[in-house]
């Protein structure tokens, strides 16, 4: 089979015929969709009613996400700064996960069948659109093996760091953007290509950008190291520099193009209101555990036998937890290759070493952890921490870009050995009890799910409308943040179904506020929702005196809030809320609430908190 001499690699065998790579194209599409069908479908049982289990709140976010980008650009509103979250000062969701493309692209959907399902509908895509788009890369650039080829893209689409990411995650899901980045980028080195192929990574880089920044940023990285060490090595100089001219050309055309699209986005990035420096996570906290590059993850065969492991910072965060027999698949895979390999391919496979290794130890963050203990072993991320840019990254998703790696190995080494059997039968069977005992392990199972709250009829039925004027403010009890999603939710269905604005004082997203001038999650705390916290959180209702009840109440005023609710039932992401002290305390700070449908529902007296 030939291969793109911008992405050749290697001796690929030749192609078995077009009726067959036919029908093991059609049989990896109908595998990927199966596996994705599969990962989510305690979801399918009930998409508007179940929620992801350990991450109910990043859910709740996309959902609303998707709900707010239909609903501006439908009403001409900036899809990237809201004031609907966080009266007064809204909020800047360039530098947030905004998913504005995803959000206008599937308007149509959201408004037809609702944010949740259209949530699950692209959660589901993006698995097998990222097995589908590795296949592409692979059996059409690569390799020319297409049980190689689906080897390769089906870890990779399903490898623990996305499974562990398909819990709400939309944003690190779409993984079929990487192919197409990388594709982007090798297509510069051809002559006379730097205009179309310049203008198509620009649009590339402008979609990836909206849909998922820090992956962007990631992947950058790593082809940037990547083309760095294979562009030096002796056996690729000559070409190397033979290409630069066509490719520092085609590389000014993506910046101009990238540029002129995400010139707004960029602004608002970093010189916009309600910008921060940093983020609100902990990289101490969200780094990996080095022992976790050999554990198993929890959402797999292996951990559903008992082998899982609870190394990660939480669920949605298993970015390595390839296995032990996994790292020794991978070592043998790269020394079968070397071995076999001319020096030009060598200098690919030292390239993709490089990679791997540089980020995993990256990925460990600022200081190494074993097993759960932390050192004050200073790592390479400790130093770097403190750049622009990167001081947003979280260092555990850097072992993000250890699992493509991995993929291309095993789709190279099978490759091989399709090409060239081993000679003796025993060496043949050796390898691939060796793929079966290093991949088995690692065939995930389906995503924990839940049912969730309904969103009360108050809502659905347009009731809040009788109370709150036209763009005025409500707010749920508990106010509503990351641990209590219920208020992004009610005003993502309002806003899908077309019943007007309502805004919100709170809501989850990243903003400034935090510790030395870096983000934090939701706005800075006021008396008011602090309270209604401590209620929530311990089943404790706070000592309230005239003083906290006018500074409550002028907190009220602050936001400009016409109507409080609370619900029987309150949808918390982490614990269980105790609603009859949030009554109680909401009682003694506002009065005596009314029951209107299936809700409790202070308004703001005529003249005022």
């Amino acid at each position: 089979m030939p291969t793109s001499p911008s992405l050749a690699t290697g001796p690929s065998p030749a192609s078995t015929g077009p009726a067959r790579d036919r029908r093991a194209d059609l049989l990896l599409v109908l595998a990927a969709v199966v596996l994705a069908a599969w990962v989510t479908s305690g979801m399918w049982v009930d998409p508007n009613g179940r929620a992801i289990t350990v991450n109910s709140s990043d859910q709740a976010l996309f959902e609303w996400l998707l709900a707010f980008g239909g609903h501006a650009v439908t009403h001409g509103e900036n899809p990237l700064f809201t004031h609907l979250l966080n009266v007064p000062d809204g909020v800047n969701l360039a530098v947030n996960t905004s998913i504005t493309v995803y959000a206008v692209v599937f308007a149509p959907l959201t408004y037809l069948i609702g944010p949740p399902a259209t949530f699950l509908v692209i959660l589901t895509l993006n698995l097998a659109a990222t097995a589908v788009a590795w296949y592409w890369l692979l059996s059409r650039h690569l390799v020319g093996s297409r049980l190689a080829a689906a080897t390769g893209a089906l870890f990779i689409a399903y490898c623990p760091a996305m499974v562990s990411h398909a819990n709400a995650h939309l944003n690190w899901t779409a993984g079929w953007l990487v192919p197409l980045l990388i594709w982007g980028v090798f297509r510069l080195r051809r002559p006379g290509s730097a205009v179309s192929g310049g203008v198509t990574l620009g649009l590339l880089v402008a979609v990836a950008f909206s849909i998922a920044a820090e992956g962007l940023f990631f992947t950058a990285l790593a082809l940037a190291l990547f083309l760095a060490v294979r562009s030096l090595h002796p056996a690729r100089r000559a070409e190397a520099r033979a290409a630069l001219p066509s490719f520092l050309r085609g590389l000014g055309v993506t910046a101009l193009v990238a540029g002129v699209l995400l010139a707004y986005p960029l602004w608002l990035h970093f010189a916009g209101p309600q910008r921060f420096h940093g983020t609100g996570f902990d990289p101490l906290i969200h780094s990996e555990d080095i022992a976790a590059y050999g554990s198993y993850p929890r959402r797999s065969l292996a951990g559903w036998a008992g082998w899982g492991t609870s190394l990660a910072p939480n669920p949605t965060e298993e970015n390595s937890f390839f296995g032990l027999p996994l790292l020794l698949l991978a070592v043998a895979c790269f020394g079968y290759c070397w071995t076999r390999a001319d020096r030009a391919f060598r200098a690919t496979l030292a390239a993709l070493g490089t990679v791997a290794v540089v980020f995993a130890v990256l990925s460990w963050g600022p200081k190494a952890k074993w097993n759960g203990s932390r050192t004050d072993q200073l790592l390479p991320f400790g130093v770097l921490d403190n750049l622009p840019v990167v001081n947003a990254a979280l260092p555990s998703r850097l072992a993000l870009a250890v699992a493509p790696v991995f993929g291309l190995l095993l789709a190279y080494a099978v490759d091989r050995l399709r090409a060239r059997p081993p000679r003796h039968r025993a060496a043949g069977w050796a390898w691939a009890v060796g793929f079966a005992v290093a991949l088995l392990p690692l065939l995930p199972t389906p995503l924990l799910t839940r049912a969730r709250e309904p969103i009360p009829t108050f809502v659905t039925s347009g009731a809040w409308q009788r109370y709150v004027s036209p763009g005025g403010v409500l707010t749920p009890l508990p106010l509503t943040v990351d641990v209590y999603p219920d208020g992004q939710r009610w005003q993502a269905y309002a806003l899908a179904h077309r019943q007007g604005e309502f805004r919100l004082p709170a809501g989850f997203f990243l903003g400034p506020g935090g510790p030395d001038g870096r983000g934090r999650i939701g706005p800075v705390p006021r008396t008011f929702d602090t309270l209604m916290d401590q209620a929530a959180r311990y089943g404790v209702m706070p000592i309230v005196t005239d003083g906290t009840i006018r500074l409550a109440r002028a907190d009220l005023r602050y936001w400009g809030v016409e109507a409080v609710v609370l619900t029987d039932t309150v949808d918390g992401a982490k614990y269980d809320v105790d609603e009859e002290t949030v009554r109680r305390t909401a009682t003694a700070l506002l009065g005596e609430p009314r029951r209107v449908d299936d809700v409790w529902l202070w308004t703001r007296p005529p003249g005022g908190w």
